[in-house]
């Protein structure tokens, strides 16, 4: 059995494969501050309660956008798993080459999404791809119909810009983002929600019919992360939604690179 860590800045996610098939999967709170008993303590809990004994898993791989957790979760891989991860970072073998200015400013979790979107959606449909990802962050990344990493676009998540509507402007409150019956609001409650979700649907829109045109005017859109499922449904740009991409996409890692 194969452990797969993805470490967001948002949410910890955490999947276990037999084989090529992920079994169980877990979406917790990212906490800096944890140390690597507690996030032993934490793993072995999930792993008794899914009747997953500790020996079963073989290997361990991770990617973090997340500093302060990288050098604990791997240290807690090795004090209570008895295992070294193997870590998505810059010198080992993605199986794509990318083509970014500066290849080690990319996060690990946006390599993996793509790798995973190529073999899942690209490979061999003679087509870019563009793989869009809602995270704290929300990322567009492009890939080439032959696998290759080309760049894309970063953006505010969409909690951070309701955060900042709070902090920024004295009247307006802290809301939670969800979708309005309407456009037009009618409190400001339900103006702000309506500004905040149309708002993303036309952002995500527009920069997906740019990217398109600027990879020919064709590209298969995949759709990850929390809010996928949420957005994808207002707009027609999206074609598929996959919220374990990045956890394929770490599992793929892994096997081009266990030996």
């Amino acid at each position: 059995m194969l452990l797969a860590i993805d470490i967001g800045n948002t949410n910890i996610v955490l999947g276990v494969f037999e084989g090529t098939a992920l079994g169980r999967n877990w979406r917790l709170a990212t906490a800096r501050e944890r140390t690597a008993d507690e996030l032993g303590l934490m793993v072995s809990d999930l792993l008794e309660r899914a009747k997953i004994a500790l020996p079963a898993i073989d290997g361990v791989v991770l990617a973090s956008v997340v500093p302060q957790l990288t050098g604990p979760m791997i240290e807690m891989s090795t004090r209570y798993l008895g295992l070294t991860p193997l870590n998505v970072e810059p010198g080992i073998d993605l199986g794509m080459p990318n083509l970014y200015a500066h290849p080690s400013e990319v996060g690990a979790d946006r390599l993996v999404n793509g790798i995973a979107a190529f073999e899942a959606y690209g490979r061999g449909r003679g087509e870019p791809l563009v793989v869009l990802d809602f995270g704290t962050a929300t990322t567009f990344d492009a890939i080439s119909a032959t696998g290759e990493y080309l760049g894309g676009v970063i953006c505010p998540g969409i909690q951070i810009s309701a955060d900042a509507l709070f902090q920024r402007a004295a009247r307006l409150p802290r809301i939670d983002v969800r979708k309005p019956a309407h456009v037009i609001g009618r409190t400001t409650v339900t103006s702000m929600q309506s500004g905040l979700f149309f708002g993303y649907v036309g952002m995500v829109e527009g920069l997906v019919h740019r990217l398109r045109e600027e990879l020919g005017g064709k590209a298969f859109c995949v759709a990850t992360g929390g809010l996928a499922e949420v957005i994808a449904p207002e707009t027609n740009v999206v074609d598929a939604v996959d919220r374990d991409l990045t956890l394929q996409g770490l599992r793929i890692v892994w096997e081009r690179n266990r030996a």
